[in-house]
């Protein structure tokens, strides 16, 4: 062979090889990637091809598939879609999935390993393959409480209630929401003004869940951090003197930091702790912050779920941070949950259920079970217990504390009083957006109860004053939601 031949032959021999890698890639190596890909239409026109599972909540099918006479065989179809959208998510031809319909996709689309042997039964049996159904904690009166209470108002934000002794998730609402049934319509025109109408790229798209997805300085319901570090620590007590200046000047020399509206916290030059907790005053905190150092409530704080990367409920959740505590004046506001501290409203939900549950953290989940197309139980979820994240000592002295706030502090001018139950609480009033001092403030409203035996635990953000705008506080507006929700879960009356 001469040598022009020689090399075509070994470029052609080169080709072949790089061919068979690039096969091998895609077949193999990235294979189930693409599979899991969202936007993998073919996946999806095949698994139009037989019945997606159910999702459902105490028994209500939130989810379904009906079977259709166009080419895609079955529609997916969604109870009372907007108020379960941020849980359910939506499952489009054209857009993909989100929420449970992404994350536990291969439940619903019955290719998980844990439907293994009802898939060989199909075989044996001749059924039709049909997907695994996802049974959720989600209790529905707590959901619709809580929907109701945020949309009544016109509210934009955010309530979680979460069960503090297993982690059950009771309510997940994000307002405003949105009707997933549009995204599922067999018609491509329909879908696409839906999700248009959506404004998917904006930071306000109905699209976006607020609990778990949004990050938000927590303003004063992160003094549960900071009171918790530093009572763990015994550096405090409730009747330990704070100052009840209505400003103190923080560590570099210059900056101010005041109470709400300039007030000050007593008529006398201290107050005890629990007063100061009671009354939300800020120069105490921003003072208690500054001599815990910034490891130790950093420590706190992470041993709360917070520099978490990785959380999921299965949904991926965004990290809460502590932010940059480098400096003394950057660490005294953050001990007030101002400057870069952001929290998600499942994070902040997470420390009010882990007060509650004596001072040990227990992983917030979505699932409650996963079942065959039979309804058989296949798997259920266990509660994942952390590491304590501080005493029961302490976390009774919180619970005191919280108490407090709610009968005599800044929660007590909330409506919605539950008769003849105790709550424990904190508000919240957090500065926000580029000009914090001239723009409306995120209100919060952290609570459980009843105190002594906990049944749930409930965090509200409305976020830019509700309808109350640079008077909004987090007793006037979270709080009556709050308070409704709690209401729910323990099937009592609000007033």
């Amino acid at each position: 062979m001469n040598t022009p031949l020689r090399r075509v032959s070994l470029v052609v021999m080169g080709l072949i090889v790089l061919l068979l890698g690039q096969a091998t890639w895609v077949q193999v190596v990235k294979a189930d990637e693409y599979k899991a890909n969202q936007y993998n239409q073919r996946v999806l026109l095949d698994e139009y091809s037989h019945q997606r599972g159910q999702i459902s909540a105490n028994g209500e099918v939130l989810a379904g598939s009906v079977p259709t006479n166009d080419k895609l065989k079955y529609l997916r179809q969604y109870t009372n879609g907007p108020m379960y959208a941020p849980i359910t998510g939506y499952y489009s031809q054209i857009y993909g999935s989100n929420g449970i319909e992404r994350a536990e996709d291969s439940i619903l689309n019955g290719s998980d390993d844990k439907l293994f042997v009802r898939r060989i039964s199909d075989v044996i049996t001749g059924r039709a393959p049909a997907g695994g159904n996802v049974a959720l904690t989600i209790d529905p009166k707590v959901q619709q409480a809580a929907y109701d209470a945020m949309t009544s108002k016109g509210y934009t934000g955010s309530v979680v209630a979460i069960r503090p002794q297993t982690g059950e998730i009771l309510a997940m609402v994000s307002t405003p929401s949105y009707d997933p049934n549009p995204l599922a319509s067999h018609d491509g025109a329909a879908q696409k003004a839906a999700w248009n109408a959506l404004n998917p790229n904006s930071p306000d798209s109905p699209l976006i869940d607020r609990a778990i997805s949004n990050t938000y300085p927590p303003g004063s319901t992160f003094k549960l951090v900071s009171t918790a570090a530093a009572l763990d620590a015994g550096m405090v007590t409730p009747d330990t003197p704070v100052t009840a200046a209505p400003r103190i000047t923080l560590p570099d020399g210059t900056t101010t930091l005041e109470n709400y509206n300039g007030e000050a916290c007593g008529s006398g030059a201290t107050v005890p702790l629990s007063v100061a907790f009671a009354k939300s005053c800020n120069g105490p905190f921003a003072q208690l912050a500054d001599q815990l150092g910034g490891d130790k409530l950093k420590a706190m704080a992470t041993a709360l779920g917070m520099e978490n990367p990785s959380q999921t409920i299965p949904m991926p959740v965004a990290e809460s941070d502590v932010g940059d505590l480098s400096d003394a004046s950057a660490l005294a506001q953050s001990g007030i949950g101002q400057r870069d501290v952001r929290m998600t409203p499942l994070q902040n939900a997470m420390i009010t259920a882990t007060i509650a549950n004596g001072g040990v953290p227990v992983s917030p989940h979505l699932v409650s079970e996963i079942q065959g197309s039979d309804l058989s139980v296949v798997d259920t979820t266990s509660p994942d217990r952390g590491s304590r994240a501080f005493s029961s000592s302490t976390a009774s002295t919180l619970t005191q504390l919280m108490i407090g706030s709610e009968n005599g502090g800044t929660g007590s001018t909330s409506s919605g009083k539950i008769p003849g139950v105790q709550l424990a609480s904190k508000t919240g009033t957090a500065e926000q957006g580029p000009t914090p001092k001239t723009s409306p403030p995120h209100t919060w409203y952290d609570v459980f109860g009843p105190v002594p035996d906990p049944q749930v635990a409930v965090s509200v953000i409305v976020e830019k004053g509700g309808n109350r705008g640079d008077d909004a506080t987090g007793s006037s507006v979270a709080g009556p939601i709050g308070r409704a929700v709690v209401a729910a879960a323990l099937q009592q009356g609000g007033r």
